[in-house]
């Protein structure tokens, strides 16, 4: 009897492991996938082009949620002290004067909410390839 019920034991344990295993596999997120514009946000990076905003700033948000997920790889800059009544040293030396805004290797900016294509656009960088169509 003994025998048995170290058999039975064991298969408990066991099963408890494989329950609690897949428990922790059902809660887990996702693994990571690329965002649809992570190219062109990182492109905007290396062709000089900043993104100057503030956390507290509805347009600003606007504009992160264009890219979706990419928004993370944005070349963002934010020029709001903590507290929200400030800027930040490195924008008041660039002399931001508005959220958004984005300055670009040659110098020039654009103020608020650019649509991705006009910043593909204006650093040369490519947009992503549409999805292919089923027929």
């Amino acid at each position: 009897m003994d025998k048995n019920i170290k058999i039975f034991v064991s298969v408990l344990v066991l099963l408890v492991v494989a329950v609690a295993l897949l428990a922790i596999l059902r809660t887990s997120p996702p693994p990571a996938s690329a965002g649809e514009y992570d190219e062109l946000a990182q492109c905007l990076g290396e062709k000089g082009a900043v993104f100057y905003g503030a956390f507290w700033c509805s347009v600003c948000k606007s504009q992160k949620e264009m890219f979706g997920s990419s928004a993370k790889l944005l070349p963002y800059t934010e020029c709001s002290t903590l507290d929200g009544r400030g800027q930040t040293a490195e924008c008041r030396e660039k002399g931001i004067p508005s959220y958004p805004t984005w300055e670009f290797a040659d110098g020039s900016r654009l103020t608020g909410a650019i649509p991705i294509p006009e910043l593909a656009e204006k650093t040369a960088c490519a947009l992503p390839a549409a999805p292919a169509t089923p027929e």
